[in-house]
């Protein structure tokens, strides 16, 4: 045994510790984000004083006009409270995020309990429910704990990351809805002081979630270790399940709050701006209010359960490919838990990453909301890269094996260094191409808003185009992170640099976060019937958002498919596979329906938008003829009806498509066996990836075009504005048309990939004892 410079005392203080100093950095930043008050005459008094950093100290744009500030944070009040809280009559709304949320995690609850039950069957049934130990599938020489220890530990896990997930979405939405109204608030300040509160709140998820999944996850490992002793190979084999359950949890987030926003979204902008020309988040909208919802429960409590579950199956893949090899095998503690000291490093550089947005340098102009944020990417990157250099130094041997289909394969720790800091750079590469291609600030979106001088026809072509092309870069960047990953350290190097590029994950959900929040303040700030001036503000943190939301699922599809390929290998290790033959019948029909279920499940999740979007349409329709006065001003919407089309539709409709994931990787593996299987999980990588990423951009560069119209920045955008002409109306057809793409089904690709891959890691010795019925009948 090599010795580290990191002692295993060392291990156990550290990572516990960064986790708790996320947790604390995260409380922090809420309670600053609460220092803005939703009580009339506290935003004067949060406004005087000297003048400080990002607007401080700026007089209240209401005060400059003369405007009652008492109403307009009245209303700010009484929305937010709507918005979050619920159960308050108010003038806009009678249904909440929060409602949502726990209706759709009562049906959710009831697929974990069953999923559980059948975990603990199918794997107690390897070795007939024995609870004689076995010996160790690598070593036959030694004993391990029984097939049942497994089952039950694995079900406990899986429980543990579904919880971890359920948490993780609910406590993101939660801050976001509690920040809407107070991003709006500061906006009459200056777009610097609108910009802080925004960033802080995303802040607190992003290291809430971060801190919580490392903790939970150490926790674990170190109770099942009570257990297993010196048998690692069985204790991270059940760890695996901490991962399926954390993203069989985001699936069902990212499918139903997606359905539930884009129905919303879609009915409001078709009726809205296209037929009756008023505003988008115009209070005289019935689809408003669902709108404003939709976006915390799909694009905050959705994205936050995706990425914790790519952060889960990431450290899973590692440790279970360690536990094999040179790690395991000789009881290394510190080395075996480098994915953790990872990640735990990632905690202390995003918080210093945060303090360049929120402290140390100032907002002063709407222009330099985007770079600020750009630089959060650039500057965890820099800082990532030499804590995880000195990570590998301390952490790890000079030298060690690493498991390698049947072979160990020796390893140098500047080796796995370079495995980490090659994932790390590559999720950036993604980040600035995804930018390109979907920021309004470069030529292709300018091109595709240009497009629209035409028509809505031409708009959609060019968008596609977009769309296919945007896929080239971050596939090569994947490509040759897992050439140099695979070529260093094998499997285990291609799972460490999925943690690289996932060891930001505190920064990229600040920065993903942020988008809806704004998004939301600019709602709230057109309801309470704010400035024009405010809501040019609020316009420009959303714009700035939009890009960042689509940097957001740049990072989330690159990470799912190199957590994808080595969620692979491990099965394919696990299941005693030694190739992979693409010639075999067996496997080629495998690749070939694997590669359909992304166009299958992407056909579900559009059409259920579509369907909801209809029904959406022709209510906010019917609500506009009937109702007396409602375009005038002087009638209420019924908000509640268009908020449960949203809810129904959404609960109803995410059932097919989890089913879909869930049940594919059972089917296949009992009845045609782990080399069918193999070949599926192939398929749907490859194909799953390219869709994801063209959806997603596509989708953001539609959206971001119909933003550089209404903005009207430049002359060229001018000339094809303003608001209400046929270039605008257009580009709201082409951006409703994307909103399902970028928003519902390309993110929800992401999770389709791992999820099979983790959900057949964790069946592998069930599949490897009982599968392939079938072709044992034939």
């Amino acid at each position: 045994m090599v010795s580290v410079i990191l002692s295993d005392l060392g291990t156990e203080i550290l990572i516990p510790v960064c986790a708790v100093i996320g947790i604390g950095f995260s409380l922090l930043q809420w309670l600053l984000v609460s220092k803005v008050k939703l009580v009339p005459g506290s935003a004067a008094l949060n406004s005087g004083g000297a003048a400080g950093k990002n607007g401080y100290g700026d007089y209240l744009i209401e005060e400059e006009e003369g405007l009652n500030d008492h109403n307009v944070v009245l209303k700010c009040a009484e929305i937010q409270n709507a918005i979050s809280e619920g159960g308050v009559v108010s003038l806009y709304f009678r249904y909440c995020a929060t409602s949502f949320l726990f209706t759709e995690y009562q049906y959710v609850g009831i697929f974990m309990v069953a999923f559980a039950i059948l975990i603990f069957v199918f794997l107690g049934s390897v070795e007939g429910f024995s609870t004689k130990s076995q010996p160790c599938t690598y070593d036959i020489l030694k004993l391990c704990k029984p097939a049942l220890a497994t089952a039950g530990f694995s079900t406990i896990s899986f429980v543990l990351g579904a919880v971890t997930s359920v948490i993780s979405g609910f406590l993101g939405m939660k801050i976001a809805t509690y920040a809407n109204a107070r991003t709006t608030l500061e906006a009459r300040k200056g777009v610097g002081k609108a910009f802080i509160i925004a960033f802080r709140s995303g802040a607190v998820m992003g290291f809430l979630l971060a801190a919580n999944g490392l903790l939970v996850l150490y926790i674990t490992i170190n109770v099942f270790k009570l257990y297993y002793g010196d048998d690692w190979e069985g204790l991270f084999e059940s760890i695996t399940g901490y991962g399926l359950g954390g993203s069989s949890m985001a699936l069902f987030g990212r499918v139903g709050g997606g359905i539930y926003t884009k129905a919303a979204d879609v009915g409001a902008d078709l009726v809205g701006k296209v037929e009756r020309n008023i505003p988008e988040d115009d209070p005289r909208n019935p689809a408003v209010i669902a709108d404003n919802v939709g976006d915390n429960v799909g694009d905050i409590a959705g994205m936050g359960s995706d990425l914790f579950g790519s952060y889960a199956e990431s450290s899973c893949a590692a440790l279970v490919v360690a536990s094999i090899s040179s790690f395991g095998i000789n009881h290394e503690f510190t080395p075996m838990l480098y994915p953790l000291i990872v990640s735990s490093v990632g905690i202390i550089v995003c918080l210093l990453t945060t303090l360049f947005a929120t402290d140390f340098f100032e907002i002063k102009a709407v222009k330099e909301i985007e770079p600020a944020l750009k630089n959060q990417l650039i500057i965890s990157t820099v800082l990532m890269t030499i804590g995880v250099a000195i990570v590998s130094w301390v952490a790890l041997p000079s030298s060690f094996t690493i498991f390698n289909f049947g072979t160990q394969k020796v390893v140098k720790n500047w080796q796995l260094f370079l495995c980490v800091a090659v994932g790390l750079w590559a999720g950036l590469i993604i980040g600035f191409v995804t930018e390109y291609y979907t920021s309004n600030a470069y030529s292709p979106v300018q091109d595709v808003a240009d497009s629209c001088r035409t028509g809505a026809a031409t708009n959609v072509i060019f968008g596609l185009a977009l769309g296919y092309k945007s896929v080239i870069i971050p596939i090569f960047a994947i490509a040759v992170s897992i050439f140099v990953s695979f070529s260093f350290a094998a499997m285990y190097g291609i799972a460490v640099a999925a943690l690289g590029m996932l060891s930001t994950i505190a920064t990229g959900l600040a920065i993903d976060a942020y988008g809806p929040i704004s998004d939301n303040a600019g709602g709230i700030a057109e309801m309470a019937g704010m400035s024009h001036r405010i809501r040019e503000r609020t316009d420009a943190l959303d714009a700035a958002g939009n890009t960042t939301a689509a940097i957001g699922k740049g990072f989330a599809i690159g990470s799912a498919a190199l957590v994808s390929l080595a969620l692979f290998g491990a099965f394919v290790s696990r299941a005693s596979i030694s190739t992979v033959d693409v010639l075999t019948p067996k496997v080629f029909i495998g690749l070939l329906v694997g590669a359909m279920l992304p166009y299958w499940f992407s056909a579900m999740t559009m059409k259920s938008v579509g369907s909801a979007a209809l029904k959406m349409v022709e209510e906010v329709r019917r609500q506009f003829n009937t109702i007396p006065g409602l375009m005038e001003g002087t009638a209420k919407p019924d908000y509640a009806t268009c908020v449960k089309i949203s809810t129904d539709a959404s609960i109803k409709e995410m059932i097919p498509p989890g089913a879909l994931v869930m049940l594919t990787p059972l089917i296949v593996g009992i009845f045609f066996g782990v080399e069918t299987l193999s070949g599926v999980l192939a398929g749907s990588l490859v194909s799953g990836v390219q869709i994801a990423i063209s959806a997603s951009n596509t989708g953001g560069a539609w959206d971001n075009a119909k933003k550089y119209i209404e903005a009207g920045a430049s002359e060229h955008a001018r000339s094809l504005g303003p608001k209400g002409s046929d270039p605008h109306k257009a580009a709201v057809i082409g951006d409703t048309i994307g909103d399902p793409l970028k928003d519902t089904s390309g993110p929800s690709l992401n999770i389709l990939i791992k999820l099979m891959a983790v959900e057949s890691l964790v069946f592998a010795p069930f599949f490897a004892t009982h599968g392939g019925l079938l072709f044992k009948i034939f």
